[in-house]
């Protein structure tokens, strides 16, 4: 379908990508890594034909059309969710307004025998006979269908563009994709902003589609469930494997051995080498052996290890101050947004060196409480910080409030107080910008980067206390890694907004759920709170909810035989969990072992034959789950 060779970009000096090649066919699901400002994002606008390489060339078969799913939809405001919607069909639309304008100029006409007039009669019918063609008289049923299918009511449809959450509009620019019909896709951290329902919907779209899919993500867990083929960037190269992101992990790291030990030995050879010929030139009868082996090592061909990407910000959040024992008291908080209640009289206490995680929906309004918290909106009743409590706040959109004018240094010494503005150098090189990277201007950085820059700006203002919403959004895998160690060390109070489970995990003694305007209290962690709920994850749990509600409202008039059918398919569905649930657990028993005891563990006979065999096991189990869950939403 595609193909990239010899890919060469460069900015200012600086090379990106070295003569990279790969191709891309119907059903490969690229999952595209690698750290932050590596060129994932570039690559895919170089796919989708934005910007031109600097050498090389990517072609494509004849009528491929590639759709581009971005990090940052930018939508014309003044169009309704249909209207928007409707722009997946761009010659539909050019050829109403043709057939709009003709039959204007038929209807004002009267010169009815005129070789004009009849010149617009066959123009007319050739309008209208592509129209048809291309599902002019189908398109907008079609949409619909497809908008209801992701979520939005017909209430909906008449709305504004400009009212709906990111994750809402996101929702749109899928259903474009969608409708458009598209033999590539091209997504960039799709699962930004989303909620749960959008993500697991993503998830089963992109199994089952067809074409062809490369997309940047940083969620593991969403890699793992939608990719069947990794391709890595370091260090300007490529590393393509035909594999999941966990199972690519596995693997390079089994050839990055066997390429050390491979250089050991060669190593060794090489010095053995050296030693006879520096042996054999003392002496006149063995000086033509010395040359001869002299040739020979100069044409060995050196073993060079894979490229591998160790580098990672340093990150600590220093206390400031000890608060009071109560850092946090609110009230009957009551918070609506026009007719739309988020918040009925919910109260919380938050106390000194609690770690909580709120959870729940988009739209329950966790993010809404944060910024009640720190003051940013308006609300009722009251909400008071404890003595000596300093706030730090990281928002889900923290990195937009950075100025893309400035360079990084302006933007950090802007910030900074007289008492740290002589430090913002060295903590600039602690996320990773050192050397000429400080004078780059901000717009020119990747999402993850805005990100790093944003957690290194929240560091010059002292806190006790830290709210965060969503701040792994563009992270790439190792950054989240390292942001979540340092949340693990700090010790003052914690509250964290975050539909990660991985990242939750081991973060929170606390948390607190957002349903229905409300506030419910689990005290425990993450694990804790799923194991209440009796769910595996927090994808599973809101599916469930979405379930239960829908339930509620259709099994009243369901007939026997589909109750009959659903209890079947719970059954089944109940049977799977419990078996996704223990294989998930084997294997992360096995992937410990792997990380104390790397070499014992593999010694084991066949030992990666059958790990794979577990993992392809837990895919299958994952698709049958999923196939269950289809049948049973249909009868919904």
């Amino acid at each position: 379908m595609l193909s990239v060779q010899n890919l060469t970009v460069s900015f200012g000096g600086t090379t990106l990508f070295k003569e990279i090649s790969f191709r891309l066919g119907a059903g490969d699901r690229i999952g595209l890594v690698g750290k932050n400002g590596a060129g994932k994002s570039t690559l895919l606008h170089l796919l989708a034909k934005d910007t031109q390489p600097t050498s090389g060339s990517i072609a494509q078969e004849k009528n491929i059309q590639i759709g581009f799913l971005r990090q940052d939809i930018d939508f014309e405001k003044g169009r309704t969710v249909l209207d928007e919607a409707y722009q997946a069909f761009s010659e539909i639309k050019l050829l109403e307004v043709e057939m709009e304008e003709i039959n204007q100029q038929l209807t004002e006409r009267t010169d009815y025998e005129s070789e004009a007039y009849s010149e617009l009669i066959i123009r007319l019918n050739e309008v209208t006979e592509r129209y048809e063609l291309i599902g002019g008289y189908h398109y907008q049923g079609t949409t619909e269908r497809i908008l209801q299918g992701l979520g939005f009511n017909r209430e909906d449809f008449d709305k504004m563009t400009d009212t709906f959450s990111g994750g809402w509009r996101m929702r749109i620019e899928l259903a474009k994709l969608l409708l458009q019909d598209n033999d590539i896709l091209l997504l960039d951290e799709p699962t930004n902003h989303l909620d749960i329902e959008s993500i697991i919907w993503l998830e089963d779209f992109l199994t089952k589609y067809s074409g062809a899919v490369v997309l940047v993500s940083h969620d593991k867990m969403f890699l793992d469930q939608t990719s069947n083929r990794t391709i890595e960037i370091v260090g300007g190269r490529i590393y393509d494997f035909k594999q999941a992101y966990s199972s690519y992990l596995v693997l390079r790291e089994e050839i990055l051995e066997q390429q050390r030990n491979a250089q050991k030995n060669q190593e060794k050879q090489i010095q053995q080498t050296e030693r006879l010929i520096e042996r054999f030139r003392a002496k006149a009868s063995k000086a033509s052996m010395a040359q001869s082996l002299i040739k020979k090592l100069d044409k060995i061909d050196r073993i060079e290890l894979d490229a591998v990407e160790n580098n990672s910000m340093k990150l600590n959040f220093p206390i400031s101050v000890q608060p009071g024992k109560v850092v946090l008291s609110a009230k009957n908080i009551i918070k609506s947004y026009g007719d739309k209640k988020v918040l009925t009289g919910v109260d919380l206490e938050i106390e000194r060196g609690t770690k909580t995680a709120f959870v729940g929906q988009n739209g329950q309004g966790k993010s809404t409480l944060a910024k009640i918290i720190v003051n940013e909106v308006t609300y009722q009743g009251n909400c008071e910080l404890g003595h000596n409590v300093m706030v730090g706040y990281f928002a889900q959109n923290q990195a937009e409030y950075l100025d893309g004018s400035m360079t990084l240094l302006e933007t950090m010494q802007y910030a900074a107080t007289d008492e740290n503005r002589s430090r913002v150098r060295d903590m600039l090189g602690a996320f990773m910008f050192r050397g000429d990277d400080v004078d780059k201007r901000v717009n020119v950085l990747s999402g993850g980067e805005r990100n790093r820059l944003a957690l290194c700006k929240l560091l010059l203002s002292p806190f006790n206390v830290l709210i965060m919403d969503e701040p792994t959004n563009h992270l790439d895998i190792q950054s989240k890694q390292v942001l979540k160690q340092a949340l693990q060390r700090f010790e003052g109070t914690l509250i964290l907004i975050s539909h990660d489970r991985d990242f939750l995990q081991g973060l929170s003694d606390r948390v607190m759920e957002f349903k229905d305007h409300k506030l419910k209290e689990y005290l425990g962690d993450i694990n804790f709170y799923l194991d209440q709920k009796k769910a595996n994850s927090l994808f599973e749990l809101e599916f469930q909810t979405k379930q239960k509600e829908k339930k509620s409202k259709n099994t009243a008039g369901e007939d026997y035989q589909n109750q009959k059918k659903r209890k079947s398919l719970q059954n089944k569905q109940s049977n799977l969990e419990r078996k996704i649930a223990d294989l998930e657990e084997e294997l992360k028993s096995i992937d410990f072992e792997l990380e104390i005891n790397y070499e014992q563990t593999i010694a084991t006979p066949d030992f990666f034959e059958k790990y794979n065999a577990k993992k392809e096991s837990l895919n299958t189990l994952m698709g049958d789950w999923e196939i269950v869950v289809d049948k049973l939403t249909k009868l919904d």
